[in-house]
């Protein structure tokens, strides 16, 4: 019988408080933007023997959650109470309602340098006061992207619109988004700016067809002076997102407003994305943001290092070493790069410790590992093939026998588990499948593990080979 959380009990207390630690964790993991948008939607209900239920306004929310937050949620519940082992989410209509009244209480404007910009907290995003201009350092990989970003955001007259930054995660994408902002709301405060992510235009839209009121969507949107939406490779497969971003996009250009788009890959690939969609995006000015070289990794460390010490008022001077054996160790991106300098620090801080190199290396050992170790879903499906003694091209195929089928959805589980692509991104590699196959095909494949001791040493012997290889 699972236990009301309305009722006064022990248990009560302690889920609860539970949940509250767990949702810092989240905050910090995945960040406000995220955060707002999706996990504070998540209601907690009852708990039942290892399940821990919850509740969530919409369908749609629910199925967002369970694709790109559900493993990491579950990690940190097990993690604070290690009896808890799964979680189901319910739909509560009245969480919609309560949701939405609330967001009408909640409107602030953000202030920034004395000025008064038109950001609505309860619909886009605070700007980090970090990302600007003059904190960004530019190297030859970034430096048309940050040309063209200071370009776009102090001239009246733009001879490039819109303007598309793409390149990998952590690369500096969103800090030039963020930069460009700033400078218009500071330069011209009277400005309509509209800076949000691609997943919270989708929200936003949804929500509007829930309530029946797209007119007042539209109009938002359609009547801003700068549009800045961040990530859209997360409207791939997204039709009627798409559709109204494409007018939304369309209305702004026909009008001269601004508008600046990013991206994980350059609009030719984007796979998903209506033809008219990428034709347009490649209208204006598309500038790629490159790995950062030595140098340029070297040159960040140098002055994050500077402002982390004075923050934490460390006595300890960082060896140029450290930032040498860092520089040439963490080259994936630059957030990585900062946190692990700033996981040294903030050690060093604590423990009272010189910082070197030896201090380091035990510090960050973990992810120094893991960047000697980078698995691709490739490697999976290689590796499962050769396991299973089937062909790579019947793994990724349309057909359904047993003897591929469920080597599939091994390969599936293994690639959510092991690397760090989308649910969207493993469907596509498995012949073009939609993200719902990839759920259920980790959700079988845990089922499985949990009912057949065999299959589950299956499983853990595939996970061996192909992360020790």
């Amino acid at each position: 019988m699972a236990q009301d959380l309305n009722q006064i009990s022990p248990i009560e207390i302690n889920v609860k408080d539970l949940w509250l630690v767990v949702l810092k964790k989240l905050n910090n993991e995945f960040g406000n933007e995220i955060f707002n948008s999706w996990i504070k939607n998540i209601k907690v209900q009852s708990i039942e023997d290892d399940i821990l239920y919850f509740s969530v306004p919409t369908r749609f929310i629910r199925d967002w959650i369970t694709s790109h937050y559900l493993d990491k949620i579950i990690f940190f519940l097990n993690v604070e109470n290690p009896n808890i082992r799964r979680v189901k989410i319910s739909i509560d209509n009245m969480l919609s309602a309560n949701q939405d009244n609330q967001e009408d209480k909640n409107t602030e404007t953000i202030k920034y340098s004395g000025q008064s910009t038109n950001f609505n907290q309860s619909d886009d995003w605070p700007l980090d006061e970090r990302f600007t201009f003059d904190k960004f350092i530019t190297g030859p990989s970034n430096e048309l992207a940050f040309a063209s970003a200071k370009r776009i955001a102090q001239s009246e007259k733009f001879d490039f619109n819109p303007l598309f930054l793409y390149g990998g995660v952590g690369l500096g994408k969103t800090h030039l988004m963020h930069s460009i902002a700033w400078e218009i709301s500071t330069n011209n405060p009277g400005a309509k700016v509209l800076y949000l992510s691609a997943e919270r235009f989708m929200f936003q839209f949804i929500k509007s067809l829930r309530q029946k009121d797209t007119m007042s969507f539209k109009q938002k949107f359609r009547s801003a002076d700068v549009l800045i939406l961040d990530d859209i490779q997360f409207m791939v497969g997204k039709n009627s997102t798409q559709e109204e971003f494409f007018h939304t996009f369309n209305s702004l250009l026909d009008l001269n407003k601004k508008v600046i788009l990013s991206s994980d890959r350059a609009p030719s690939d984007l796979e998903g994305f209506d033809e008219r969609i990428k034709s347009r995006l490649s209208w204006g000015l598309v500038a790629d943001i490159l790995p950062a070289s030595f140098e340029l990794r070297y040159e960040i460390l140098k002055k994050k290092s500077v402002e982390l010490l004075k923050t934490n008022s460390s006595h300890y001077v960082l060896d140029d070493s450290v930032l040498v054996f860092l520089a040439k160790t963490i080259v994936s991106n630059v957030r990585e790069l900062e946190g692990a300098l700033n996981k040294v620090v903030t050690f060093s801080n604590i423990m009272n410790k010189k910082i070197d190199v030896e201090l380091t290396k035990t510090v960050l050992k973990d992810l120094l590992r893991s960047n000697n170790k980078r698995i691709t879903i490739d490697e999976i499906q290689n590796k499962v093939s050769n396991y299973y003694n089937i062909n790579t091209e019947d793994l990724i195929s349309s057909r359904r026998l047993r003897s591929f089928a469920r080597p599939r959805q091994v390969a599936m589980y293994l690639a959510k588990k092991l690397t760090s692509r989308s649910l969207p991104e493993i469907g596509r590699k498995f012949g073009g499948r939609d993200h719902t196959t990839v759920i259920h095909a980790v959700k079988k494949i845990d089922q499985l593990k949990s009912e057949n001791e065999k299959f589950d040493e299956d499983v853990s012997v595939l996970t061996q080979i192909i992360t020790s290889s």
